[in-house]
């Protein structure tokens, strides 16, 4: 997978970068880190230049968003709660009321959880899904999309080119950064669940 990023980012600079990235907030798991970091090492030694990585690589992250929060414009609330009342969604457990307390949740959170998801891994990519379920304002959604992603994509890309040819040294810090974000998000998934049906049961004994 990396091999093939890197053909690609040096066959078509900054229209790769784009692409890759559009398609890794889709797939996410496509390393950003590794299109990110290459990107700045690509600025020490052929005409491309950081500010250009960063705009292509922000660009291609709009994209990619854009394109998950329309599939979850479809997938909305209305249609979720048909999913679970039918008889296959039953085995979730869920009420529709659960689908209406998480839409209002977002609706209050909404804006937090969009910038600081993006400094996530998978999360970052997913998290476009909910916002456009929610029918979060696009204007609201594009702006706080934009401002994490920038942070995110200009962090990388200055990174990569500042250490150059040794890029692969901070991907190696960003692969463990990773794997520990990975497992605290399953424990607090997990956590997550057991208070939910908790909180279920003892309504059910009261």
């Amino acid at each position: 997978m990396q091999d093939l990023i890197i053909e690609i980012m040096n066959n078509f600079g900054y229209i790769g970068v784009f692409l890759l990235i559009a398609i890794e907030n889709i797939f996410p798991p496509i390393p950003s880190e590794v299109i990110l970091l290459f990107g700045g090492f690509m600025t020490t030694y052929t005409s491309m230049n950081v500010v250009g990585v960063i705009i292509a690589s922000t660009l291609g992250s709009l994209l990619g968003a854009i394109i998950l929060y329309y599939i979850g414009k479809i997938l909305n609330k209305e249609r979720l709660k048909k999913i679970i009342t039918s008889k296959p969604g039953k085995l979730l457990r869920l009420k529709p009321e659960d689908i209406d307390k998480a839409d209002s949740w977002f609706d209050n959170k909404g804006n937090k959880t969009v910038f600081f998801c993006r400094f996530i891994p998978v999360i970052r990519s997913l998290i476009s899904i909910p916002a456009g379920m929610s029918e979060m304002p696009m204007k609201k959604f594009l702006i706080y999309t934009t401002a994490g992603s920038l942070i995110w994509n200009t962090a990388l890309t200055v990174a990569g080119s500042i250490v150059g040819e040794n890029w692969t040294d901070i991907l190696k810090i960003m692969d463990q950064y990773s794997h520990i974000i990975v497992i605290i998000l399953a424990i607090l998934f997990v956590i997550a669940i057991i208070i939910f049906y908790s909180k279920r049961r003892k309504k059910k004994i009261n």
